[in-house]
């Protein structure tokens, strides 16, 4: 399962360290450097925030660069005594699990404001935005690794041609979910046909992304028990959650819309469900992320929707997706890429990376009736890589299957086309998107605003 591929050895290889702050640290120990490192990452966040707002990049975007350079790339390059000291091997066992929680919170939120009455009026086009923002891009990253197999030292000599070739295409294809989902409320685009087509067809090309991951894995391993595991438990739980689930909570929700109000025991109930959700999809490698985000489209609409994302929404946003963003960034090194020959290879990723998904997705999108405006906002959305493939790729470091030039190649990458997405949907469709849609006739579907 994907998930014991988050070693505590990970952090223990990619953080700088010092004498006498690799000792076991005591659970106080551990609470007081939380706290700091929460005081530091929230400062950095707001500064470059600031930042970033001055060249319209949203909050997002200035989180992941904060991550970035509060980790090896910039704060422990340079300072990498105080480095270790702020970030101790031992406290990434708290900010871990704090990190992911956060995630989950937000994507299950997420799940709440998904408009399925839009997916399902646009079921043509999501569908096939996910298929061409997988195939294509999947299909120039199986040449890239050819290429890389047979020409470069990007793999380790372990690595088989399937796994390398199979590990790219997937590294291609996959699209930055979590960051997809901020970057549409920060447009504003909740509720309209771009936002949600964008948002299915992710999920769709991420889900996949994780199977073909699960796959590699399990060829690593010589365990191809661990990829049919990854796959079916994963429609299994979306086929319970969906199908079993939804309409008991909608039944259970009746008493609450009565009197027009979420009790503390129920709002508890709601996160244990998130919880069971996160666990489950973690436990068979499918990431927290999609159990969260299916438990949110789950839950009933109406009252239960707009209390819960009144009460989740604030804390996970302002506190929460900030660690995750920085503990993503202490395992990231940017230096590595210290060659004119490694920035050629970044340049040929990066026109293939560009080309397979953000241009495959707006020519889906036109094929499927939607507008040229709506299309290009669609491909540029689904371009966007950031911290999803951040994951996988030290994923695929820590297990051997890639180079940590070819991981920094990758890193560049995500970046590049994450930054690229708000400028060039401005220039393209424009600062604030198009309208929603119409709420559907009889819904009680309640919407937030996420701030950016």
């Amino acid at each position: 399962m994907l998930k014991r591929h988050h070693p505590d050895s990970e952090i223990l290889l990619l953080l700088p360290s010092s004498t006498g702050h690799n000792l076991k640290m005591t659970n106080m120990q551990l609470a007081v450097q939380f706290f700091i490192q929460i005081a530091v990452i929230l400062t950095v966040c707001q500064v470059v925030g600031f930042l970033a707002k001055r060249v319209g990049q949203p909050q997002v975007v200035a989180e992941m660069l904060a991550g970035v350079l509060l980790g090896p790339s910039l704060f422990g390059l340079f300072w990498p005594e105080w480095s270790s000291k702020l970030f101790p091997a031992d406290s990434m066992k708290v900010l871990f699990p704090i990190s992911q929680l956060g995630l989950a919170a937000y994507m299950f939120v997420v799940g709440l404001e998904f408009r399925m009455d839009i997916v399902q009026r646009r079921l043509g086009s999501a569908v096939a935005v996910s298929l061409a923002g997988m195939i294509t891009p999947f299909v120039l990253g199986v040449g890239l690794g050819w290429f890389f197999f047979n020409h470069t030292a990007f793999f380790p000599q372990k690595t088989s041609l399937l796994e390398a070739t199979i590990f790219l295409g997937a590294s291609m294809c996959i699209t930055a979910f979590p960051m997809l989902a901020r970057i549409i409320h920060f447009k504003k685009l909740t509720g309209t046909t771009m936002g949600t087509v964008a948002l299915g067809a992710g999920a769709i090309d991420d889900a996949a992304a994780w199977c073909l991951l699960a796959v590699v894995l399990a060829s690593f391993d010589s365990n191809i028990s661990h990829a049919v595991q990854n796959i079916a438990g994963g429609a299994g739980y979306v086929c319970i959650t969906l199908l079993v689930i939804k309409p008991l909570l909608a039944r259970w929700a009746r008493g609450i819309e009565n009197r027009q109000a979420l009790a503390d025991g129920e709002f508890v109930i709601c996160l244990i469900l998130l919880a069971l959700g996160a666990w489950f999809t973690d436990l068979i490698g499918l990431h927290a992320v999609f159990g969260a985000f299916v438990m949110g489209i789950a839950m009933p609409r109406g009252v239960v929707s707009r209390a819960l994302i009144d009460r989740v929404q604030p804390l996970t946003v302002a506190l929460l997706l900030p660690l995750f963003f920085t503990y993503s960034g202490l395992n990231t090194r940017i230096g590595l890429l210290d060659s004119g020959y490694l920035w050629l290879m970044t340049s040929l990723v990066m026109v293939a990376a560009v080309g397979g998904k953000g241009v495959a997705c707006w020519l889906a999108a036109r094929a499927t009736g939607v507008s040229n405006r709506e299309a290009l906002g669609i491909g540029t959305l689904m371009n966007a890589r950031g911290l999803m493939e951040l994951i996988i790729i030290n994923i695929g470091l820590q297990r051997g299957i890639i180079s940590p030039a070819l991981f920094a190649t990758l890193v560049i990458m995500a970046v590049i086309t994450t930054l690229m997405a708000s400028p060039i949907f401005d220039y393209l469709v424009g600062r604030h998107g198009v309208p929603p849609e119409p709420e559907p006739l009889g819904s009680k579907h309640g919407s937030a605003s996420f701030p950016g």
